[in-house]
């Protein structure tokens, strides 16, 4: 019996790795999707003959869409009441083909392009928050390494148009559409291979409660307040990092702005992982607390390179290199908000802690995103990147708070 037991063990173990391996390679090619029109803003912006204030749109109907959709999911349970590797896999197909819709018609209709780019954003939410939920199954110990893999896939997904882009000016139609491929891609990747792990719970019954718990339970409320103040940044950096390099830039040399974005945004992958491994060392019982440190260690290292960022700004190759660093600490703590969320949240409704969590900082990244187009358009981009400190400020005053809880 001992035998057996250990035997299963281990096969579990392989397995869980085996999903890890592919749910990740999953969710970087669907996550391509996210930065498909901030990537291609620059010929889009020369065909509609439009600045920022309308250009900006592209990027926030992505949040807006992913925050309507992520609100219905965790209104309705879905992730919880039906099979998550399904609503992976069909939010991937649905998003792909959206975003296919805005390659055919955004080139001349500017409404149908931020409406196309709502919409897959909204199927978005299917993909993100559900991929966590569908690794918090297979992980029990080590999650937060897992959640870092995972998050590190995604954060090079996102960086993904940008490397297309700087090889090189594609036509931006070319751009989306290799991007809904990957999608797809990813789509069939989760329907044939991926399942649900040992550790996910059995589906509940339908709760509409469940979705005011985020505001009832204390430490879930703080882990929340922390997330929010990484989002703020995290979406700010990695939405305008482009346009921020190329205005330190001054000339026109756009392979090497794109190329220094992908690098920036693909980099966080090292911090993902970093983060993962060190708050996964301490036992059980200190979990939390170790999360949380972890979280305020890589917000204060982001929140210096904010300010760094706006110190060096008229020296384009030494701004790069901040922003490498900065590509690293920005992105480190994602995954382990994550994870706290879903070991402070009532287990049967992890998935609607999850997509909760995600509307809730996704919502706040439209008020960033505008926030930081305006400062930029006032004051310039020095400006702009100097006030995205105050995001990981007001994080830190909620994780120490939960830490000590």
């Amino acid at each position: 019996m001992q035998k057996a037991e250990i035997g299963d063990g281990r096969e579990q173990s392989s397995t869980g790795r085996r999903t890890l391996a592919l749910l990740s390679a999953a969710e970087l090619l669907a996550m391509s999707l996210w930065f498909t029109g901030t990537a291609v803003l620059p010929q889009l912006s020369q065909r509609w003959h439009a600045g920022v204030a309308l250009t900006a749109w592209l990027t926030m109907a992505v949040q807006l869409g992913f925050v309507v959709g992520a609100l219905l999911i965790a209104i309705f349970n879905l992730p919880d009441v039906f099979s998550a590797p399904r609503i992976f896999a069909g939010s991937c197909v649905a998003a792909a083909a959206t975003n296919g819709l805005f390659a055919a018609l955004g080139g001349t209709h500017i409404g149908a392009a931020i409406a196309l780019r709502f919409v897959t954003g909204s199927f978005l939410a299917g993909v993100y928050p559900t991929g966590m939920k569908i690794l918090a199954g297979w992980y029990r110990e080590g999650r937060g390494l897992a959640l870092g893999v995972l998050i590190a896939a995604l954060t090079v997904g996102s960086a993904l148009p940008h490397g297309v882009h700087a090889f090189g000016t594609l036509p931006w139609r070319a751009v989306v559409y290799t991007s809904s491929l990957l999608a797809l891609l990813a789509a069939l990747i989760v329907a044939v291979a991926v399942r649900e792990g040992p550790y996910a719970a059995p589906q509940p019954p339908f709760d509409l409660s469940q979705a005011g718990e985020v505001f009832r339970n204390r430490r879930l409320r703080l882990a929340n307040l922390g997330y929010l103040g990484h989002m703020w940044e995290l979406y700010s950096m990695w939405g305008w990092i482009a346009a921020l390099l190329a205005a330190s830039r001054r000339t026109a040399d756009t392979p090497a702005v794109e190329l220094s974005a992908f690098f920036v945004i693909a980099i966080g992958a090292l911090g993902c992982v970093w983060a993962g491994r060190a708050s996964d060392t301490m036992a059980s019982a200190s979990r939390v607390a170790q999360r949380s440190r972890v979280t305020i260690i890589a917000m204060a290292a982001s929140g210096a390179c904010c300010l760094t960022a706006a110190i060096v700004f008229n020296h384009f190759w030494i701004l790069v290199g901040v922003a490498l660093v900065w590509g690293v600490a920005v992105i480190a703590d994602s995954a382990q908000f994550s994870a706290i969320i879903s070991e402070v949240a009532d287990q049967r409704y992890v998935g609607t802690a999850l997509a909760l969590q995600t509307a809730l900082g996704f919502l706040l990244t439209v008020v960033s995103l505008r926030a930081m187009a305006s400062v930029a358009s006032y004051a310039g981009w020095r400006w702009a990147a100097a006030s995205m400190a105050m995001g990981p400020a007001l994080g830190i005053l909620a994780m120490r708070k939960l830490k000590r809880a």
